[in-house]
Formats: C-alpha cells, sequence, structure tokens
C-alpha cells in the first residue's frame, strides 16, 4: 500500500477512535455523572423545583404564574384577581405566529428602550392600575410607593419573584378580598420573604407562587 494511503488510513482510524471515545465520554458517561449527582444531591431542582399542593403539582418556583380573573364571554382581558397576590407584568410574552398547531407561549423582553415612549407609556398605566387595584376602603396606595418591579417586566417575562415592597403593597387588598386580619396577612408575606442567595447576591425576593398556595391554606382554615 502506498505510504501516503497508510498514514491517511491511520489518521482516519484515530480521528474514528478519538470520535467514539469523545462522545462515549461526554454524550452518554458524563451526562449519566452529572444526572446521579443532581438526583442524589439536589432532586427537587434537578426535577424542575416543582411544587406541590393538595398532593398535586401546581407548577413550577422557577416560572411565573398569572393570576386573573376568568374571562367572561367577548371578554378579552378580565383582569387581576384580587383575592390573590400578583406577580411582575409580563409585558414580553407572545403567541406562536408559525407552528399554530400548538398554542404556544413565547417568553422575552418587550425590548424597549427607557425612554421609549410605548415603554413610558405602559408604565404610566400599569402604575396608576397597581394604585388603584391596591387601595382600599381607608388606605390609598401612594403612587411614590410603587416599587419597579410592579411596573416592569423582567427579562424572561416568566419571573416568580417579586421584591418584599411590592408583596407588601399588595397585603391590604388581599386582606380585604379574603376577610383576613391585615397583620396575619403580612404575617405571611414575611414568612415568604427569602433574602439574598448566600447573603450578598441578588435582593430579597418572594415567590408569589408558594406565597397564594400559603394564603390558599391560611384562608380555608380561617
Amino acid at each position: 500500500m502506498h505510504p501516503s494511503v497508510t498514514r491517511t488510513a491511520r489518521l482516519l482510524g484515530a480521528g474514528l477512535r478519538a470520535l467514539l471515545a469523545l462522545t462515549l465520554v461526554t454524550g452518554v458517561l458524563y451526562p449519566l455523572l452529572v444526572t446521579g449527582v443532581a438526583q442524589a444531591l439536589f432532586p427537587g431542582k434537578a426535577n424542575g423545583s416543582r411544587v406541590t399542593a393538595d398532593g398535586r403539582t401546581v407548577g413550577s418556583a422557577l416560572v411565573g404564574q398569572s393570576y386573573r380573573l376568568p374571562a367572561r364571554p367577548g371578554q378579552e382581558d378580565p383582569g387581576p384577581d384580587p383575592r390573590w397576590f400578583q406577580g411582575r407584568p409580563a409585558d414580553g410574552l407572545g403567541e406562536n405566529s408559525r407552528n399554530t398547531r400548538y398554542a404556544l407561549v413565547l417568553s422575552g423582553a418587550t425590548n424597549l428602550a427607557a425612554d421609549n415612549p410605548e415603554l413610558v407609556r405602559r408604565i404610566r398605566q400599569a402604575k396608576a392600575a397597581v394604585v388603584a387595584d391596591n387601595s382600599v376602603p381607608g388606605h390609598r396606595v401612594d403612587p411614590a410607593d410603587v416599587p419597579a418591579d410592579a411596573v416592569t417586566s423582567s427579562g424572561s417575562g416568566l419571573d416568580p419573584d417579586i421584591s418584599p415592597r411590592y408583596a407588601a403593597l399588595q397585603v391590604r387588598r388581599v386582606a380585604h378580598e379574603n376577610d383576613l386580619p391585615v397583620a396575619a396577612v403580612r404575617a405571611l408575606v414575611a414568612e415568604h420573604t427569602e433574602g439574598r442567595t448566600l447573603g450578598f447576591l441578588g435582593e430579597p425576593r418572594v415567590n408569589v407562587l408558594k406565597l397564594n398556595i400559603a394564603l390558599k391554606a391560611l384562608v380555608t382554615r380561617g
């Protein structure tokens, strides 16, 4: 056999063996190792941080949910359900317009600049709505007390958490709508307020899904 052909065959053989070895290591052994370690040490997070209530999975702690009133015939947006704590706006969400065989929700940001007139208009409307929705007899929300996360959406539009300030702003409305003592609802928020990760990463936060599950339990008991 010609030396160049022999050399080429040897190189091809070495490349094929390297391909098979790397495929086995990185495509089979490494994923199995990572999956095994994750399932052994962090099973909850490895399985999607699922949240259960009444014996069934009701969502994920990593994905925000909407709490809207049921739509009436011919009604497009029934508005938020006042009985529940509300999460951040989801202005960046959209619907799939290509593969319409499936009803898919697409997540994302609005991609609007801070000085964009449309974004400014949305924020003003959202702020007015937050003030109106959370004002109760004997207590009107001060517009200056409305935090930024109450009127702006996150980068994904699926943020599961809100700031303690936004949760506190909703306490009186939730207590009023569920006929609960304000102090009891305020204590519920304090109980579900998480600090910074490792003490210095991020900001204090409240998971809306977990908070509303606890609220439902409180309403049922009360």
